[in-house]
C-alpha cells in the first residue's frame, strides 16, 4: 500500500469562503479620514501659548518693595485635551532690589498672584494674561490697626 501527498481540489462550489473585511473605496475612504483627523489633531497636541510674567511691587508712595514673596498659581491645572498630562501650576519667587519678579514662560489662561512682605498686607487678585508679555504693577497696603471687640 502506497501513501502519496494528498491533492485536494475544489469546485467552484466547494471553494472555501474569502473574508473581505472591505474593499478599496472603504480603504481610501478610513485612510482620508485617518489623514484629516491627524491634520486637525496637530494643533491640539501643540503647546499651549506661554508668556512671560513682569511683577513690579511697590507701596503706596511708589517705592520698591525687596524681598517680597511673589506666588503665581496658574489656575487651569490640566489640559484634557492632552489626556490629562499635568501643567506646572504654581511658581513661587522673591523681588529683587528694584522690587521685581520675573516668572519665565507660563501658559496664558487664568492666573492668581499672591505677594506677602513683611509690614504689609498680604496682596491677591486673579488675572487673566492672554498676552506673550505681561508687566504687572502691585501696589502694597500699610498694615491696618489691630481691632479687637473688647474695647
Amino acid at each position: 500500500m502506497s501513501v502519496g501527498p494528498s491533492v485536494v481540489f475544489y469546485t467552484p462550489a466547494a471553494r472555501p469562503p474569502r473574508f473581505e473585511f472591505c474593499d478599496n473605496r472603504t480603504m481610501r475612504g478610513a485612510l482620508v479620514l485617518m489623514v484629516v483627523l491627524m491634520a486637525f489633531s496637530i494643533p491640539v497636541l501643540a503647546d499651549p501659548p506661554v508668556t512671560t510674567l513682569r511683577i513690579e511691587v511697590k507701596t503706596l508712595a511708589g517705592t520698591p518693595v525687596d524681598r517680597a514673596s511673589v506666588i503665581v498659581r496658574f489656575l487651569g491645572a490640566r489640559d484634557y485635551l492632552k489626556l490629562g498630562r499635568k501643567i506646572r501650576t504654581s511658581w513661587e519667587t522673591r523681588t529683587n532690589m528694584d522690587g521685581v519678579a520675573r516668572i519665565p514662560s507660563l501658559p496664558q489662561g487664568k492666573l492668581l498672584i499672591q505677594v506677602i512682605a513683611k509690614g504689609y498686607q498680604t496682596f491677591g487678585q486673579q488675572y487673566e494674561i492672554s498676552e506673550p508679555d505681561k508687566t504687572l504693577e502691585i501696589k502694597l497696603n500699610p498694615p491696618q490697626p489691630q481691632y479687637s471687640v473688647h474695647d
